[in-house]
């Protein structure tokens, strides 16, 4: 077993995550989307209910989390974003448009990655110090693209289940589907979609996963998006995850931001 020493002493670490795609994650889909209001209304319902019932729940617990934004909901939905960032939490980089990074198109993804930190900076007056891209995804540039914008981390890749460090100096925080709601919540009509499960399913998922990780002493990166997980009987089942999460001891719940430079401090220039 790798040996790990969490903040204060902690077993392991957890970090609560929120893609709010909102409206960008039909239009990147299908632009045609653009026009049909009962498809965009999925999305909407992140934003505009899913958000602020999450925030509720966190400040219930105070428990402060990562919300990735893309910049196209930044400029949408502002009086809810700052409410994200009044109540203490992190907001990082989602694309503009919740689109795909092109590797054979470098200069359109600088373009997308300059034109979300410019909505990030204009309603947090800061930079965002991690980026998320849409479906997980890199290109051969976007690490050295993150290093050179001053990003201190990555949340992407599943090859680990512990924080690491990439060669351009960018923490990388792994992810995985198995810890995603989409998988189990996602719907699509107008193509093949797998079939929505209860969230019980989800729960019993997430809760082996973290047993898992907590024996191992990782770190457990939940990865949720409002207009799927904010929805009532989901968000019911969210409190029953984070009540099982605390009734292990020696827990450290953080955002993202605070996990990666804890681990540069600790780390160094070591992978």
């Amino acid at each position: 077993m790798r040996k790990i020493n969490w903040k204060d002493n902690a077993r392991c670490a957890v970090s609560l995550t929120f893609d709010v795609d909102g409206e960008t994650l039909w239009i990147s889909k299908d632009p045609a989307n653009e026009k049909r209001t009962g498809v965009l209304s999925q999305g909407a319902y992140g934003p505009k209910v899913g958000v602020p019932l999450i925030l509720d729940l966190l400040a219930r617990y105070d428990i402060h989390a990562t919300f990735f934004v893309p910049g196209w909901i930044i400029e949408r939905y502002p009086a809810v974003i700052e409410r994200i960032v009044q109540g203490g939490h992190e907001i990082g980089h989602h694309g503009y448009l919740h689109e795909w990074p092109d590797s054979d198109d470098p200069g359109a993804e600088k373009e997308i990655l300059l034109k979300g930190l410019a909505a990030i900076k204009n309603i947090t007056n800061e930079p965002p110090m991690g980026y998320r891209s849409p479906a997980w995804e890199l290109t051969p540039n976007t690490l050295d693209l993150l290093k050179s914008e001053g990003f201190l981390y990555s949340s992407n890749l599943m090859d680990d289940f512990v924080p690491y460090r990439h060669p351009q100096g960018i923490i990388e925080l792994p992810v995985q589907w198995m810890i995603d709601d989409a998988p189990y919540f996602l719907f699509q009509t107008r193509v093949p979609s797998r079939p929505i499960f209860p969230a019980e399913f989800a729960l019993t998922a997430w809760q082996e996963e973290f047993h898992g990780i907590y024996h191992y002493a990782g770190f457990f990166n939940l990865t949720m998006h409002p207009q799927f997980i904010g929805r009532p009987g989901r968000l019911l089942m969210l409190e029953k995850m984070i009540h099982h999460i605390l009734s292990y001891p020696d827990v450290w719940i953080a955002p993202l931001k605070d996990v990666a430079a804890y681990w540069k401090e600790r780390n160094g220039d070591r992978s």
